[in-house]
Parts: C-alpha cells; structure tokens; sequence
C-alpha cells in the first residue's frame, strides 16, 4: 500500500518563520488560451521537503550530489507522540536497529497551519549525535528538528541549528513536514524524491510503502 505522508502545496500554507510565502496562481486558462498553466512561487523549503547538507553548511553538498537511490530509505518509526510542546525528544528513544533513517512521529501535524504548530516536540542534541552514530537519516512531522524559536522558546532550548548542524554536517540528510505518519507501520520503505532542483534542499512527494493492501 502507498501512503501519502506529503501536505499539498497550495497558497498560503505554512512555512518556516520568514521563508518566501507560497503562492499557486493561474497564468493561463481554458478559456483565455486552450489550456490550463498554474503559476508557483516558493522557496526550497516549501511544506513537505528534503534539507541537504549546503542548507547549513556552505561547502556543503547539495542535492544534485545525491543518486535518486539516496531518497529511498528503509524506516523506523519511533513513537513520540507522549511528548509535549516544545520537549525534547531523548536519545533513548533512538533505537538500534538496522535501518537508514528514523521517522519521529511526534503527531505534531494535526496542528498543520496553526500557530501550536511552531511549538513542536525536538530532537535533543543527544538524539542527534545517537542518530549519527547509527547511520541514520532523519524525517519528522513537524516544523524541525531543532526547537522553532517563538515567544514561549526558554533558555534551557538549544540555540541554534545544533541538530541540522549535527545530522547534515556528517553527510545525512533531514525531512521536514511529514504527515499521516499514523498510516504506516513501525518499519516501512520512505520514498520522498526532491525536485531535480541542484540546491540546498527542495519539496518532496514523501510516499509510505507498506505491506497492507
């Protein structure tokens, strides 16, 4: 069974704190010229997308130095949905076992458009590290992996991009935004191909594989 962990890309919809806004237009119509053409502006970092390594580091790889074998990964689903705004998501959480990423499942997108959305559940900087350790690539349905700095942000809060500069610094990559996390089973086939866009990261259509029919 395929299932789509991806938000739609429509105008308005959320985006990082001061990333460009997104905006889907019509550019041609039936009824003007015989055809049907949508305008889209966005930027690399549009909803459901793919963080490469020159997103934080300017030597970076970016994804053009990425095979399109890169972007299938056998996942680990890890439940965190007990965790609260803004908590952390511990290192213990983060299992050995053979796979190549971690899906963190935090239920942090029911709040998909909503303000609670910025105050989402965090890799800890020691998650981060075990992650690395462990070979794993990162996907998370939320805003972040690191903690979105807002008004409720406590000085106890890793400053920073320490978990970007953590996992994509040592040549993994981050997905951002799933959704229907819900949908798959603790172990399952992510495929999220990005746009052939040669940069620091770009949208994905992230599809589940699961053995359900």
């Amino acid at each position: 069974m395929h299932v789509d962990l991806s938000h739609p890309i429509e105008t308005g919809m959320q985006t990082y704190p001061d990333d460009p806004p997104v905006v889907v237009q019509p550019h041609a119509t039936h009824e003007e010229h015989g055809a049907s053409v949508a305008a889209l502006e966005c930027g690399s970092h549009t909803g459901t997308h793919v963080d490469a390594p020159a997103h934080i580091d300017p030597d970076g790889n970016t994804l053009a130095a990425y095979s399109l074998e890169r972007f299938a990964f056998d996942a680990v689903r890890i439940d965190c949905r007990d965790l609260e705004a803004r908590e952390p998501i511990p290192a213990s959480r983060i299992p050995d076992v053979d796979a190549d990423l971690v899906a963190c499942w935090t239920g942090w997108d029911t709040h998909w458009g909503s303000e609670r959305y910025l105050e989402h559940p965090y890799l800890s900087p020691t998650a981060a590290e075990a992650c690395v350790e462990r070979g794993f690539d990162v996907a998370v349905d939320t805003l972040n992996p690191d903690p979105t700095p807002t008004a409720t942000a406590s000085a106890a809060e890793p400053d920073g991009f320490v978990a970007h500069h953590t996992l994509l610094g040592n040549g993994g990559v981050i997905l951002e935004n799933l959704t229907n996390l819900e949908a798959v089973g603790d172990r399952f086939e992510l495929r999220a191909y990005p746009l052939a866009l040669d940069g620091d990261g770009a949208p994905v259509r992230a599809v589940g594989l699961t053995d359900e029919k």
